[in-house]
């Protein structure tokens, strides 16, 4: 093997080149991992658009990419599993084990987390990553190397699911039906939830949410929350006012919101909230739920390949960034540094 790499680097917003870098040596409890698939995720978009989201800002070059697969290509001391030539998903995020929420198991909230392609951590537009060797999740040959990539947003759903709490018969609303909404629909449909409904101003999303599962699906634009039957649970992932609009006004009593999605300030009716006693609450990221995704991707009840509608190499990373914007047909773009 080189010691040298291929890595697709963003200099600035809209200006990204590929360099040649030093391949990173594993250290004490961690893994090399030779990086076969990148899906991308709309955060990637941000980054490329507009060099930051929200508090997170470039201050420099980064490489971009954090839903990663790839196989296990050498380890560090210390390291008995995984063996090198395991296939992994990567859980891209290393904490620091010793603060308060480390230590109540919350590691997703540790106030000093490294997380791939969140300045100033480079991600897996690369050729290999190093990762603390309990990142590294093995995954059966059932999973393709893209499916496995894709365990990333898949752990934000199951993270999602598991904070509303969705259950045989549960009435749902996914608010944004882009590729986490997707997620989440599988997710929810997984549980058991008894009628799924999908909301997005967009048609193509709309048109491909009865094949993933939805019962329903609302145009926003044109239909109110009184055309849904009150729900019990909405999983919110647009992280827009309309949509955030739609996700409380379309609640039955004590029904819970889920805020997925990413976004600026909104406001929330808080005559509404209070007079039903809605349970709000927040999702980043994920935690500990890296296996139950892989188990639940593996059996089938969740179709991760068929949300994949391009392949890039290095080269083609900005047109993987964008393929969304120029293809209609696209859900997920997939980035392939070897």
């Amino acid at each position: 093997m080189s010691d040298q790499q291929r890595v697709a680097v963003l200099q600035e917003p809209e200006h990204m080149t590929v360099e040649t870098r030093p391949v990173p040596t594993p250290g004490p409890g961690e893994v090399q991992v030779a990086v076969r698939a990148v899906s991308v995720c709309g955060s990637d978009v941000h980054y490329y658009d507009h060099g930051r989201i929200g508090g997170f800002v470039m201050h420099a070059p980064l490489v971009l990419g954090h839903e990663t697969s790839g196989v296990v290509s050498a380890v560090g001391d210390g390291v008995e599993e995984p063996v090198v030539g395991t296939r992994v998903a990567v859980e891209p995020q290393r904490n620091c084990g010793r603060c308060e929420q480390c230590v109540r198991g919350r590691y997703h909230l540790c106030p000093h987390i490294a997380f791939f392609a969140t300045p100033p951590v480079d991600g897996s537009f690369a050729q290999y990553v190093v990762v603390p060797a309990t990142r590294a999740h093995p995954v059966p040959d059932a999973l393709s190397d893209d499916a496995a990539a894709m365990i990333e947003p898949l752990a934000v759903a199951v993270h999602a699911a598991g904070k509303a709490d969705i259950g045989p018969g549960t009435r749902v609303l996914v608010t944004g039906g882009g590729p986490v909404g997707l997620l989440c629909l599988q997710v929810a449909r997984a549980r058991g939830a008894g009628h799924v409904t999908v909301s997005d101003p967009v048609e193509r999303r709309r048109a491909v949410a009865p094949d993933f599962g939805a019962d329903a699906v609302l145009d926003p634009s044109v239909q109110a929350a009184e055309d849904v039957p009150p729900v019990d649970v909405v999983l919110e992932c647009s992280g827009v006012q309309p949509a955030v609009d739609l996700a409380v006004a379309a609640t039955a009593p004590a029904a819970t919101v889920v805020l997925v999605g990413t976004g600026a300030q909104v406001t929330l009716p808080l005559d509404v909230v209070q007079s039903r006693e809605l349970v709000l609450k927040g999702v980043f990221r994920y935690a500990h739920v890296y296996p139950a995704a892989i188990a639940l991707a593996a059996s089938g009840a969740v179709r991760l390949d068929d949300m994949v509608t391009s392949h890039h190499d290095l080269d083609g990373a900005v047109d993987a960034l964008l393929a969304a914007r120029h293809d209609p047909e696209a859900i997920k773009a997939v980035v392939r540094p070897g």
